[in-house]
């Protein structure tokens, strides 16, 4: 079983990527590896690696539009309303504070999608307050993450169609066809398991006061300054970006279809004057700019999911696993479960994780005597896992460029640990007693 090309390749290219060598790299590193064991020519390895990667096309596409999307809105100006009135009339206790910031998180996944994008816009001006409230900035983060993350493993809208469509085709390609409806019917599981992490990590393990230094008005800026801060009304354009916002999310949840949403919100931001014509080039690079990463990440994962099945490895592990653990469903379960977490805090994306294990998992838990149910539980639980401790996700380095505006926020101690800690862990055991139960 060691000398497997599947096992080789995953080997490799959790490796690299722990060694901090861009996921890209890592992977296109390790889809010549697993070719190259398997005996596969390199010329072939590389025709199969770019042709599996249209598979992922409309999901990459997907990102792009959702990211201009987000840079419109945040172009409108519309988010910094929300965060004047957060600073004007949030006075009493923290714990609301925070929740508050979770509920604006999960909006940004689904209802206006606009991903981490809010985050430089609503935290800064914030931080007065925290610190005034003594609040712990790693329950902020925690909550950040929360709403980053939750939505879209459990709700199929914005973000969350994303990840559960391509569940449904990854599992498709592997030889088990489900539709979106089934995937979110289990899904809420591991999304109750993040309900339980916030609630310990707001109300226990970070709920003591913790004291910040305030920061003097020349190093963090009028950016925190109430008193230098221009107030901005609620105008037209505003109107038309919740509008062109909203839009989008009706034809997602009607049509089924990201593409056409984005294009319609933005469509209404430019007939309406809210985004200037001459500003579309800008949204669209700003959307590559902030997605692009993701999008190539997600093309680049399917091909090399398509890798590791032309090596005809997948076969072999599958019957080496089951002759080690026999039909020991806990077993092979927790086996799964670790190791999508390895794979998703070393390449920092959940997306680009279910190509990789959807290859391996479907067949190995149907030949476990896995339901349908429990393998979608299996991805999907196993994908999300370390998107929340990785060091190189954006729902970790998207709280952290928030809250460490002041340099009093580490990004592993105080982002990447306590989200690890409080997210990872419930998932796991949720993750592994639903699928032992479904």
């Amino acid at each position: 079983m060691l000398s497997n090309p599947v096992l080789i390749s995953v080997a490799i290219m959790i490796t690299l990527s722990l060694l901090k060598l861009n996921v890209l790299l890592a992977l296109i590193i390790a889809a010549l590896a697993g070719g190259l064991v398997a005996g596969m020519p390199l010329d072939y390895t590389m025709e199969v690696l770019i042709g599996g990667m249209g598979k992922n096309a409309e999901t990459a596409l997907n990102y792009i539009l959702l990211g201009a999307l987000a840079a419109a809105i945040q172009k409108t100006g519309a988010a910094k309303i929300i965060t004047q009135s957060l600073s004007k009339s949030m006075k009493g206790t923290g714990k609301l504070l925070i929740f508050i910031i979770a509920l604006i998180s999960i909006f940004s996944q689904n209802l206006i999608p606009v991903h981490i994008a809010f985050i430089p816009i609503l935290i800064p001006p914030l931080i007065p307050i925290m610190n005034k409230l003594n609040i712990d900035r790693r329950a902020v983060a925690s909550a950040l993450t929360f709403g980053l993350k939750a939505p879209y493993i459990v709700i199929p809208a914005g973000y969350g169609l994303i990840f559960h469509t391509t569940i449904r085709n990854e599992m498709a390609t592997s030889g088990l066809v489900l539709n979106n409806l089934e995937i979110w019917q289990v899904m809420w599981i591991p999304g109750l398991a993040m309900v339980v992490g916030l609630l310990v990590a707001v109300l226990i393990s970070y709920a003591k006061p913790r004291a910040y230094q305030n920061a003097r008005q020349d190093s963090v800026g009028s950016e925190t300054s109430d008193e230098n801060e221009q107030k901005i009304l609620f105008n037209k354009d505003h109107a038309f970006a919740v509008i062109g916002a909203v839009a989008a999310l009706i034809v997602q949840l009607t049509v089924g279809s990201l593409i056409l949403g984005a294009l319609l919100g933005l469509t209404i931001m430019v007939v309406s004057g809210a985004i200037k014509w001459s500003n579309i080039d800008d949204m669209l690079k700003s959307g590559i700019s902030m997605m692009g990463f993701i999008a190539f990440v997600m093309l680049v994962a399917s091909g090399y999911g398509d890798v590791i099945r032309a090596t005809g490895g997948i076969d072999t592990l599958v019957e080496s696993v089951v002759g080690i653990i026999g039909t020991n469903q806990l077993v092979a379960a927790t086996c799964m479960i670790v190791l999508g977490l390895l794979i998703t805090l070393g390449i920092g994306t959940s997306f680009g994780t279910i190509p990789i294990i959807a290859a391996i998992y479907v067949p190995l838990a149907t030949e476990l005597g896995f339901s349908a149910m429990a393998i979608v539980l299996l991805i999907g639980s196993a994908a999300a896992l370390g998107d929340a401790g990785s060091p190189a996700s954006d729902s970790t380095l998207g709280p952290t460029a928030g809250l460490n505006i002041d340099n009093q926020h580490d990004h592993i101690w105080d982002t990447c640990v306590p989200t690890f800690l409080h997210y990872n862990i419930p998932i796991m055991i949720f993750g592994i007693v639903g699928a032992m139960i479904l």
